[in-house]
């Protein structure tokens, strides 16, 4: 069976086996990239048991796994701290956990850290999420407990399939709040990016993937700052860039290099993967697939495409529920939700995001995913 590697980057290079599942392909690699997993005080609250005070989130996840199982490597941004009780909504984000575990059993193998919530709960909260991904097995990047842990760890290249990514994350602030010294929380500072890409290409790496957090919020149109730095990183050495932040998707464009004509995707905004936003276009997001494909010492971008999701919540038994759905799929069950008003806001949800992104996006289209049986609600 093939491994997963999580290469540690020091003086010397050791790596971790971390179990995960092969493809049978060794010259392919599949990537899905996820957007903002957010913690709101109802969705905390319908994740407990009020019975004996436990949080279960696997149910969110159970109609979108079948389509995050499907890759090699699923990264998503965790958009809460885990800094323990008590546990809050905005503006101050602390979840349990579970939502960390739930994430972890659907598929998601990695979540990136730094946004504009990571200084939360200060520094304990930096340390405390840091120590529980730790502790579950989860990848991550984008903080860090000090200057040397972040040396010795970053860029994180996961390698697979005989193919190896740099994966780097920053966000452009934390809502004013200052992380005093030693934890450190990435940000997306130029000068520090460029010198990042630089350390990275020469660890030589066959791909290098920028997951930032920027733009404006609840704006579809990528801000002239969030196009010149996507020039900007792509011409320093990234491969390909991926946005979160705006709480609404934005554009996704393939860029084609002039000087080696390899495929750059850049895919501004996936918008929200769970929230208790309602608000139009944000009570949904986009899920991004990239192929990539090695042929003798050449590895390139093959192809990409997204999957639209919508967050459905219904109320089950006087409590509110999560669910992620796949767009293409439940689009066609209407009969699937409690009342027509669900249905007609799923479809009001795919008809926004299918405007917009037939309209702006280059050579990138949606992807279709239908399972042979949908599950039904209990």
């Amino acid at each position: 069976m093939l491994k997963l590697l999580f290469t540690i980057l020091a003086c010397s290079i050791t790596a971790l086996d971390i179990s995960a599942q092969s493809t049978g392909d060794s010259s392919k690699l599949s990537l899905m990239f996820i957007g903002d997993i957010m913690g709101h005080e109802p969705q905390i609250r319908a994740a407990e048991n009020i019975y004996d005070g436990t949080y279960d989130y696997d149910d969110v996840f159970k109609f979108i796994n079948p389509l995050i199982s499907q890759t090699d490597i699923t990264i998503a941004n965790l958009e809460v701290t885990l800094a323990g009780r008590p546990y809050t909504g905005y503006p101050r984000f602390s979840s349990p956990a579970e939502l960390a575990v739930s994430c972890k059993k659907a598929g998601i193998d990695c979540l990136v850290t730094a946004n504009n919530h990571s200084a939360d709960r200060g520094n304990k909260g930096i340390k405390s999420t840091i120590f529980k991904l730790d502790s579950l097995q989860i990848l991550h990047t984008g903080t860090f407990n000090s200057p040397s842990e972040r040396d010795s760890l970053y860029p994180l290249i996961i390698e697979k399939n005989n193919i190896s990514v740099a994966l780097l994350n920053y966000t452009y602030g934390t809502n004013g709040i200052q992380v005093p010294p030693p934890e450190i929380i990435n940000i997306l500072d130029k000068d520090q990016v460029d010198r990042d890409i630089e350390k990275t290409k020469s660890l030589n790496p066959d791909m290098i993937i920028l997951f930032l957090h920027w733009g404006t919020e609840y704006d579809t149109i990528p801000s002239a700052g969030q196009t010149a730095l996507a020039e900007h990183f792509l011409s320093m050495g990234a491969d390909m860039i991926i946005g979160s932040h705006p709480h609404v998707i934005q554009k996704m464009v393939m860029m084609n290099s002039e000087e080696d004509s390899l495929k750059k995707p850049v895919v501004y905004s996936l918008g929200n993967f769970v929230s208790n936003q309602r608000r139009q276009k944000t009570d949904g997001g986009a899920i991004v697939r990239i192929d990539i494909e090695r042929s003798g010492d050449s590895v390139k971008v093959e192809q990409a495409g997204y999957y639209l999701t919508w967050v459905y919540t219904p109320s089950e038994n006087g409590r509110r529920k999560y669910y992620i759905l796949p767009c293409s799929d439940f689009e066609n069950k209407p009969e699937f939700f409690s009342s027509h008003t669900d249905y007609e806001n799923l479809m009001k949800f795919v008809s926004d995001s299918r405007r917009l992104l037939n309209s702006q996006n280059i050579n990138i289209k949606e992807n279709i995913f239908q399972t042979p049986q949908a599950d039904s609600l209990p």
